[in-house]
């Protein structure tokens, strides 16, 4: 979906920001570089593929040790399924970042994102970081924002600030996907930035929790990525009084980032390869919330039901069908369906003379579908994209 949009020009207090072209794409730029001016606090959430690219395998380590200094980022190769040659391309792109910063190579995390299968083209890339290096700079967050896309539209970038112990804080997020986006964290590449004073193990708390429903509820195809990362780094710079893990000043800042991972997640499912429609699939009357999310993700992700809402076609027999793959407790003698505030199902029986108005609602470009199973108090939402003919003609002539 073509959206007239432009990255967020922002300052994070603590951090620098650059976006170069070193020819590993068609166009534009695609090397960025986040550099914190001093050491930050981190958490990172990684692809549970059981075939991580070779920058997921290195950033997963060195996020461990909860502090890091940059993020080296490149688009157009995404280093996966490179073998011992692709780790060593990420092992010295960072080197070489990390020398021309002045800190460790271990502080530096790699990320990637394009073509699998092939290898990075080396000497480009380190020509493209030592171009970003020297790029940096307070102000670089849109061009960082722009180097990290692929097939993105645009850019997709979030920002909020808040009062937290009394000091002004920023929380920024710049993030890039549009296909292969499953509801399994991560599902993108997304990089959060905040001059709060927070410690890792806190970090990784807020960031688990912002995952959850925001990140972890949306669907374009179905299918995860090799290398998708979502990083936090919190550079103190703002000087407020450390967050206590548990606090309300925690509470707080945890809102903030869920804030700004929702809207990158609503950023994409708007970009999804060939999307035409964004759909809120509601679960409501679950047995339980983790059933919720089952069926949610079963109605979402169904090729089916994206195909019915591509046509505008309120076919709620398969959306009930597609609730009953889920392996979730379900009686379809029970489900309610509603379309764009239009019950047309009740209790599993039709309700005469609603499809019409259901199918004008389906039109749009964005509308709910609601599944009321009343079974329990279980509820979930997941938000998601049609199927059309687009996306498979762009994904059919991928590497071509």
């Amino acid at each position: 979906m073509r959206l007239r949009r432009r990255a967020h020009r922002v300052l994070v207090p603590g951090f620098r920001f650059a976006g170069v072209r070193a020819g590993l794409k068609q166009r534009g730029r695609d090397v960025a570089l986040i550099a914190a001016d001093e050491p930050a606090s981190v958490a990172g959430v990684f692809t549970t593929n059981r075939a991580p690219a070779a920058p997921v395998q290195l950033a997963r380590r060195r996020v461990a040790a909860g502090r890091a200094a940059a993020v080296l980022v490149h688009a157009g190769n995404a280093n996966a399924c490179t073998g011992a040659e692709g780790l060593r391309t990420a092992a010295e792109s960072t080197a070489l970042a990390a020398r021309l910063l002045g800190v460790a190579p271990a502080a530096v995390l790699p990320c990637a994102t394009g073509r699998i299968g092939v290898q990075v083209p080396r000497a480009r890339l380190l020509a493209g970081v030592r171009a970003a290096a020297a790029a940096l700079a307070p102000g670089g967050f849109p061009q960082a924002a722009e180097a990290i896309t692929t097939t993105d539209a645009f850019p997709k970038t979030a920002v909020e600030t808040f009062r937290l112990g009394g000091c002004r804080v920023t929380v920024a997020a710049l993030g890039k996907g549009a296909g292969m986006i499953a509801p399994d964290m991560a599902t993108l590449l997304v990089f959060v930035v905040t001059d709060a004073a927070v410690p890792a193990r806190v970090l990784r708390a807020s960031l688990r929790e912002a995952v959850h429903p925001t990140l972890n509820a949306i669907t374009v195809d179905d299918d995860m990525s090799t290398n998708d990362t979502v990083i936090l780094l919190a550079s103190g710079a703002a000087g407020n009084a450390r967050i206590a893990a548990g606090s309300r000043q925690h509470a707080a800042f945890t809102r903030a980032v869920t804030g700004v991972l929702a809207e990158i997640a609503r950023l994409v499912v708007l970009d999804g390869e060939g999307a035409t429609r964004v759909v809120e699939v509601i679960v409501r009357g679950a047995r339980s919330p983790a059933d919720a999310r089952r069926i949610a993700a079963a109605v979402g992700g169904s090729t089916l039901c994206k195909a019915a809402f591509h046509g505008a076609d309120p076919n709620w027999g398969r959306f009930i069908c597609a609730a009953g793959t889920a392996g979730a407790a379900l009686d379809a003698d029970r489900v309610d369906v509603t379309i764009g505030g239009v019950r047309v199902a009740r209790r599993g029986q039709p309700v005469g003379g609603t499809l019409g108005r259901a199918a004008a609602r389906m039109r749009r470009t964005s509308f709910p579908l609601e599944l009321d199973l009343h079974l329990g108090k279980g509820t979930a939402r997941m938000l998601a994209s049609d199927l059309s003919p687009a996306y498979v003609r762009f994904n059919a002539a991928y590497t071509t």
